[in-house]
């Protein structure tokens, strides 16, 4: 299977895989404090791990179906920003949820997560990375993915370039992909000794333990992908419905599911500092 084939066949689970999920009764007795019995939600595919339980848990403790949608962000925001429609959005760059609000699609959105990067290697490390520099080091096998839907390569690359080793990284490249997924099988495989993923992409359940996994120093990350958000639209037929679910989401008890996919809680307190410091208010 390609790379391309791979990362279509995960977008193919995100819509239906979550959708049947979701189509499921479930109990709770909470339904009848709303006018309506189900809530539309879409979000970013990156999203989709820490969505699903906390959708699921969301729907036992109200009786209130929600009818989930993860695909990509950038296409999911053209679609919000024309004629698409959803209930609530939950979105990946600052400048989407600030365009929607601009544009009178969207009440309001609050921070929801954050996301960080990562070096991974093989198990056992074979190369003895220890650091970014080592990645530019002659004869190291680099395996990346700039062809990748943005803002995955894109991002990788930004983070090479603020580290001032873009060009040395490129030339030690042995895989140039296109899905951020399939290099990970190419890093296992021991293919190649080291990429750069997000931090949520090792918590994956068909990559978990797998790989050996080093911090990268954040002064390194590129600001614009770090930050989801959460918002109701203006389209939302019961917006105390639309508001329980933010505040849900946005709570203790839903940020648990994001923290355990490998994302930053807006709500711990390095998700309070990167709220102050990336300006992630809503206007």
């Amino acid at each position: 299977m390609s790379s391309k084939e791979d990362c279509s066949s995960r977008r193919t689970f995100l819509k239906t895989a979550a959708a049947s999920t979701f189509g499921l009764a479930l109990s709770g007795g909470a339904a009848s404090a709303y006018t309506v019995n189900d809530l539309q939600v879409w979000s970013c595919g990156g999203l989709a791990e820490a969505m699903i339980p906390a959708n699921s848990l969301f729907e036992k403790k109200t009786g209130v179906k929600i009818a989930y949608t993860g695909a990509f962000a950038a296409a999911l925001g053209k679609s919000l920003l024309g004629s698409g429609r959803t209930e609530v959005f939950a979105g990946r760059v600052l400048d989407l949820a600030k365009k929607l609000r601009g544009a009178d699609r969207m009440e309001y959105f609050k921070p929801l997560c954050f996301t960080s990067y990562v070096m991974v290697t093989p198990r056992g490390n074979p190369a003895g990375i220890r650091n970014l520099e080592d990645m530019a080091k002659g004869g190291v096998r680099v395996v990346l993915a700039p062809d990748a839907s943005p803002p995955g390569g894109q991002a990788v690359q930004a983070l090479l370039k603020k580290a001032g080793i873009l060009d040395a990284v490129m030339k030690n490249a042995v895989v140039l992909g296109s899905c951020v997924q399939r290099t990970m099988d190419d890093v296992i495989g021991a293919r190649g000794d080291v990429s750069i993923v997000e931090l949520r992409i090792t918590k994956m359940r068909e990559f978990e333990g797998k790989m050996d996994v080093i911090p990268i120093p954040e002064q390194f990350f590129p600001p614009p992908p770090l930050t989801f958000t959460v918002g109701v639209m203006k389209n939302a037929r019961d917006r105390a419905l639309a508001d329980a679910y933010v505040e849900f989401i946005t709570s203790a008890e839903g940020q648990a599911f994001f923290e355990k996919q490998g994302f930053i809680p807006a709500i711990s307190d390095k998700g309070r500092a990167l709220i102050e410091k990336l300006g992630v208010k809503d206007a």
